[in-house]
């Protein structure tokens, strides 16, 4: 198979237009099974480290468990505002979107008991992997015009406990999927100044 240029065009702009939804933006329109699926498939086509395929995801729809993920975000959130208590502007943020957002997606490593090709010398390759699932999934939602968004700010003890993970899987991603009113021409945080956008020239290095 192989692809033009417009199609090349195409991904790259899928990517720019890439966006962290925050909960202020979900609407209540559920997701076609479809469309879920489509993400999913995207997930597990990525790349991994020797073959090894080590993501699972957990899909959260029950009100129960998204209450209690609440509380452990408002929880971890209370120790972040301390910690940025000089920033004005993050308590004003809308961080996560767990009750608003129809799906909840938790996505897991979980680690092979036996040596894995490529991760003899790095160990944290496998982890990795499931962060190029994640991407996939995000770049397959923008294109269907369904927005995720990643919240980091949980104890991740307290999530896998919540949704009753397997002994020694790991917390890769939380994310919160749904269909939303718009999205932002630029980053919400670039566009409140949180941050400025790096050029390339800024971060490629010629050796």
């Amino acid at each position: 198979m192989r692809f033009s240029k417009d199609d090349a065009n195409k991904l790259l702009q899928i990517m720019q237009a890439r966006r962290d939804v925050r909960g202020n933006r979900f609407i209540n329109t559920p997701i076609e099974d479809e469309k879920l699926q489509m993400i999913l498939e995207a997930g597990i086509s990525a790349p991994s480290v020797g073959y090894s395929q080590p993501w699972r995801f957990v899909i959260i729809k029950d009100n129960k468990i998204k209450e209690s993920l609440v509380q452990n975000f408002e929880d971890e959130n209370t120790k972040a505002k301390a910690i940025f208590k000089d920033k004005t502007l993050y308590h004003k943020l809308k961080l996560e979107g767990i009750k608003e957002a129809p799906i909840n997606i938790a996505v897991l490593y979980e680690p092979k008991e036996e040596a894995v090709l490529g991760m003899t010398s790095m160990k944290k390759m496998g982890e990795y992997s499931v962060v190029c699932a994640v991407e996939n999934m995000w770049l397959m939602a923008r294109a269907l015009n369904i927005g995720i968004g990643w919240v980091s700010i949980l104890d991740e003890k307290k999530v896998l406990q919540s949704i009753k993970a397997k002994k020694n899987t790991q917390l890769i991603a939380y994310l919160c999927v749904g269909y939303v009113d718009k999205f932002y021409e630029e980053s919400e945080l670039k566009t409140l100044g949180w941050e400025e956008e790096k050029e390339l020239s800024e971060v490629v290095t010629l050796c």
